[in-house]
């Protein structure tokens, strides 16, 4: 399917890998020119390399630090009029309640609620005047169905929703839509930790610990990154015009709700 985005240029951020890499790759295989963000120079030039070659697109990568200012002012100098947009972010570490001061709340909030909001910010105005844009946020399953141990991530993502759906709704008569996508567990570097984090406090093999977290889901199984990416890639698309400051989940139907 021709997504109709082919020669426009979008911002991805935390694309060396896991579900920002998978965003990428879908948008490049779109024909879309990709301006790569992430923090870690090697992995980065690395990623940009492989993405470049397999789909015969520019790839410019950008190792900067969103979070700050001066990283910020970095990406978009790279890429000063982007059609489209896709914050990614690292949740904090897990923890209760009583963990947490306010050095973790205020990187919580500024990781997972500030850069993206920053950066929506400062992309709009271009977008607006050229009647036409696509923002999608890389949020989590948190935000729908909270997850205790993950609390920094929900409050934080949390406010970004609250965000995104009142800005989307001023923005679209533009051109431009602002929508959010929510995974649940794929296939990444982050849950290969998790299982093995799991294995660990429980005295079980990793192997045992993903059995158990696969049982538990409708489908049998964690995510891919590609069919994140495919859907991210369709928010991006000609056709989707006229979903508007919606948070769609990609848990495999681990979060049980009618709505």
């Amino acid at each position: 399917m021709d997504l109709g985005i082919r020669g426009r240029t979008a911002i991805v951020c935390g694309g060396s890998k896991g579900l920002g890499r998978g965003s990428a790759e879908k948008l490049a295989e779109a024909g879309v020119a990709i301006v790569l963000n992430a923090r870690s120079h090697g992995p980065l030039e690395q990623a940009a390399g492989e993405i470049a070659e397999r789909y015969g697109v520019q790839v410019t990568p950008v190792a900067a630090d969103v979070t700050t200012p001066e990283g910020r002012a970095r990406l978009l100098e790279a890429a000063p009029a982007p059609d489209i947009l896709i914050t990614n972010a690292g949740g904090p570490p897990p923890g209760m309640w009583h963990d947490w001061g306010e050095a973790e709340w205020q990187a919580a909030i500024r990781a997972n609620m500030l850069t993206p909001i920053h950066l929506i910010t400062a992309v709009l105005p271009g977008m607006i005047e050229r009647r036409w844009g696509r923002i999608v946020n890389i949020t989590s399953g948190s935000v729908k169905a909270p997850i205790p141990e993950l609390g920094l991530s929900g409050a934080a993502r949390s406010g970004l929703t609250g965000f995104v759906a009142g800005t989307s709704r001023q923005v679209a008569r533009f051109g431009v839509t602002i929508n959010n996508l929510l995974p649940g567990q794929h296939e990444t570097a982050r849950i290969e930790s998790l299982m093995a984090n799991v294995a660990r406090t429980r005295g079980i093999s990793v192997e045992e610990a993903r059995a158990e977290a696969y049982a538990k889901n409708p489908t049998g199984r964690f995510g891919t990154t590609e069919e994140f990416g495919a859907m991210c890639a369709f928010l991006c698309s000609a056709y989707a015009g006229y979903i508007v400051g919606q948070n769609i989940l990609l848990d495999g139907g681990a979060i049980n709700s009618t709505l």
